[in-house]
């Protein structure tokens, strides 16, 4: 009669593992929210990224000072780096999520030859990344930067590194008011330069590239 009970538990026990297992494997899982890469200090300050280049490179628009009278307002190439599971969000929504960082690098141009700032190589006269020059960063946090379209700006500086090690928020001025007069639509961001983002609704099924 014991053996028989024995018997008997252990094999409701077994049936009620297998049943809790079941029950694991087959229970919705929570969308699971990176935190964001961006560091703020106590005083708003954002603190320089890191890692940046291990991140979806995405364009490099440049409007250099030889087509522009020699006083473009942004004279260097622009070298976008977001990380991939912002570049995924985006693709998928057309809005990047809370806690994006978006990283312009940016490279002056190789050495100018001719007056429209560009220069010969080995594969044609164009326009060639030189010196690193600079650093903009933008953030998404709709709490921070709600007066501003849910995005806030900051600059490291635009001269050869080092770069400032952190940045307050650039006024509207400076940045913002150009973001919502002409990009609100695209979440304040210029996805009509880079390709990847602009094209996200024309790619084919398993050919992102990346």
């Amino acid at each position: 009669m014991k053996k028989y009970l024995l018997a008997i538990i252990g094999g409701v026990s077994l049936v009620a593992a297998i049943s809790f297992l079941l029950n694991i494997s087959t229970r919705p899982i929570a969308a699971q929210v990176k935190p964001s890469t961006a560091v703020f200090e106590s005083d708003g300050k954002l603190k320089l990224p890191t890692g940046y280049r291990a991140w979806v490179f995405v364009g490099a628009p440049l409007t250099p000072d030889g087509l522009n009278n020699g006083k473009a307002g942004f004279p260097e190439y622009h070298n976008v780096y977001i990380e991939k599971h912002n570049v995924d969000a985006y693709l998928k929504t057309g809005s990047f999520p809370e806690g994006t960082v978006i990283v312009k690098e940016m490279t002056r141009v190789v050495k100018p030859t001719f007056p429209d700032g560009s220069r010969t190589e080995p594969s044609g006269r164009g326009y060639f990344n030189g010196e690193y020059n600079g650093m903009d960063v933008t953030v998404k946090d709709s709490k921070r930067f709600a007066q501003t379209n849910n995005w806030g700006f900051f600059n490291f500086g635009h001269h050869a590194w080092p770069l400032e090690e952190s940045s307050k928020e650039a006024s509207v001025s400076e940045c913002a008011g150009c973001h919502i007069a002409n990009v609100a639509k695209t979440d304040m961001t210029w996805v009509q330069f880079y390709p990847l983002l602009r094209n996200r609704e024309n790619d084919a099924p398993g050919q992102k590239g990346y």
